[in-house]
């Protein structure tokens, strides 16, 4: 089996590339910083040439403006494109949990773009939504800044860990096509605010959370289970006191 990850220098594309190649599967490992750009198409046609799988797991440099919209249709066309020319009999992309609930957004509108082309084309696909990342915590909380704190909804949120989603695709890459979406989330369920509070306490920041619910979340007012994953989702293995610890000690 030959596998083409597109987005191999990002956070999820390393791991993933190595857990591959620790299952002895030969790997393409592509990106803009190696020589493959999906939105101009520069090295992308032989970056796929004999894959059996392609697993895009890029993102667009901008969140809040049409420049993520402009890059996944782009890259999605072209990435779709070579794969039916290379004969790819599996794409699988990642994509966000609640991403159908959140096209208020500019980037989650252009996410939802991405996934209607994909199954627009026809070609035996999986999406995998995950829930947000331990490691994009602090990102959020970011965009809840108010003067010297923050003010960040009630909303609930199952994070996880990048390296069980990591795992995740790589699973998917081994098994048939699921011509639907899949979705995963982690073992715990926390509000934003909450959430929030404990990794300014892990990393002693005395700055205030206010839970405000009309706060939003990249420009969208949340209900609780605006960010929850359907139920019967596949569960991430790490706690994310645990993380938050092993993130600490490194």
């Amino acid at each position: 089996m030959k596998i083409t990850v597109m987005g191999a220098s990002g956070r999820i594309g390393t791991r993933l590339v190595d857990n591959l190649r620790q299952e002895g599967i030969e790997v393409v490992a592509a990106s803009t910083s190696l020589g493959v750009d999906s939105v101009t198409g520069e090295g992308l046609k032989p970056a796929i040439a004999g894959a059996d799988v392609v697993i895009d797991v890029t993102n667009a440099a901008s969140f809040g403006d049409n420049s993520a919209l402009a890059f996944f249709k782009a890259s999605t066309r072209n990435l779709l494109a070579a794969a039916a020319e290379a004969g790819v009999t599996h794409y699988i992309a990642l994509s966000v949990v609640g991403t159908p609930r959140l096209v208020e957004s500019d980037y989650f509108r252009a996410k939802m773009v991405q996934e209607n082309l994909i199954r627009a084309a026809r070609r035996p696909y999986t999406i995998l939504h995950s829930t947000q990342f331990f490691e994009f915590i602090s990102g959020v909380i970011d965009m809840g800044v108010d003067g010297e704190g923050f003010r960040l909804p009630s909303a609930s949120v199952r994070p996880i860990a990048a390296d069980n989603v990591a795992d995740m695709l790589a699973e998917l890459a081994m098994g048939t096509p699921r011509n639907d979406i899949v979705e995963i989330g982690g073992r715990e369920q926390f509000g934003l605010d909450q959430i929030a509070r404990m990794y300014l306490t892990a990393n002693e920041d005395i700055r205030q959370v206010i839970t405000d619910d009309s706060a939003r979340y990249y420009g969208v007012e949340l209900n609780d289970d605006t960010l929850l994953p359907i139920e019967g989702t596949r569960m991430g293995s790490l706690r994310y006191v645990d993380w938050l610890s092993q993130s600490l000690a490194n």
